[in-house]
């Protein structure tokens, strides 16, 4: 079989053929380098993560507030307590809580001929997980839906003086309660066992408490809620705070609710202090309930700030 004839210009133009191609494949591979390493250069110029907040675990909540404080605001007039008795009202009803660094709680309770009282504690550690959001942010956009919740009056900033007299004994103010009032009155009035157990004939969940206007201004459009015992933002506790104040009554009792609820980084503390009566001609007073609630407030304020 004949060879076919080599033609040497053939062979230049194939070469020629080879290397551009060549040079084809290699520019694709630099911009695919280009745009990886533009790709990377992007994230790490992205911002830096947000800080985290001030508290990495929390106390332990029945601890906290002085002895001297819970007698004054769990007072039993004459009655004299035994030392068991008064270790089993005064050392508290810790909360169940699966983790004591992001949740821990405590309750109070001491029944009178004149009443009960029930004081409770909730103490929570915001964390964030997204790296744009810092644990302080995304506490206080809790406490914010919280004061939303309460629906505490715009621009109703201020704190009342201890030495200023409750404008009356019988007003009640607010129009809603802070987290954990309801669920609060509900348990000490419902509860058995000597654990939060309302005096009898206190209002149940069966008997489902109602608002009575004509004991209750705040049901009242017309009413004045301008004194300094109404609802309102306070700006001398924490980063953010906020006190609510509620009277509730039924057919065989009533009660009065006082919620401060403060945030301090990225910790936020929901204190609940309320008085139950079967007598409703003997109204719990708004101004001392609210005195000695702001009172332990700024004690635990000061307590986790050390």
């Amino acid at each position: 079989m004949p060879r076919k004839p080599f033609v040497p210009g053939a062979a230049l133009v194939v070469a020629a053929a080879l290397a551009a191609g060549l040079t084809a494949c290699t520019g694709g591979s630099s911009t695919g380098d280009e745009a990886g390493d533009a790709k990377s250069g992007g994230t790490a110029s992205s911002s830096p993560a947000a800080e985290p907040g001030r508290y990495q675990t929390l106390p332990e909540a029945c601890g906290l507030p002085a002895r001297g404080t819970l007698r004054g605001m769990l007072p039993g007039g004459d009655q004299r307590l035994s030392r068991a008795e008064a270790k089993k009202i005064f050392d508290g009803q810790p909360d169940i809580t699966y983790d004591t660094d992001r949740r821990v709680g405590c309750r109070w309770t001491r029944e009178t001929t004149a009443g009960t009282r029930h004081l409770s504690l909730d103490i929570q550690r915001v964390v964030s997980y997204d790296a744009a959001v810092s644990d302080d942010d995304k506490a206080q956009g809790i406490y914010d839906s919280k004061e939303l919740a309460a629906q505490i009056p715009p621009g109703g900033s201020g704190s009342p003086s201890p030495t200023t007299p409750s404008p009356s004994a019988t007003k009640g103010k607010g129009e809603s309660k802070g987290e954990g009032t309801t669920t609060n009155s509900s348990t000490g009035g419902n509860s058995t066992g000597g654990k939060g157990k309302a005096p009898s004939g206190s209002p149940s969940g069966a008997s489902g408490p109602s608002t009575d206007p004509s004991a209750d201004p705040s049901a009242d459009p017309s009413a004045d809620l301008s004194d300094s015992t109404a609802p309102r933002v306070l700006d001398d506790l924490g980063d953010a705070a906020f006190l609510n104040d509620k009277l509730v009554t039924a057919d065989s009792g009533v009660h009065r609710d006082v919620t401060v609820v403060f945030r301090t980084s990225n910790v936020i503390v929901t204190l609940t202090y309320d008085q139950w009566s079967t007598d409703k001609t003997m109204l719990p007073d708004s101004q001392e309930l609210q005195d000695k609630a702001r009172s332990l407030a700024g004690e635990l304020s000061e307590s986790l700030s050390e």
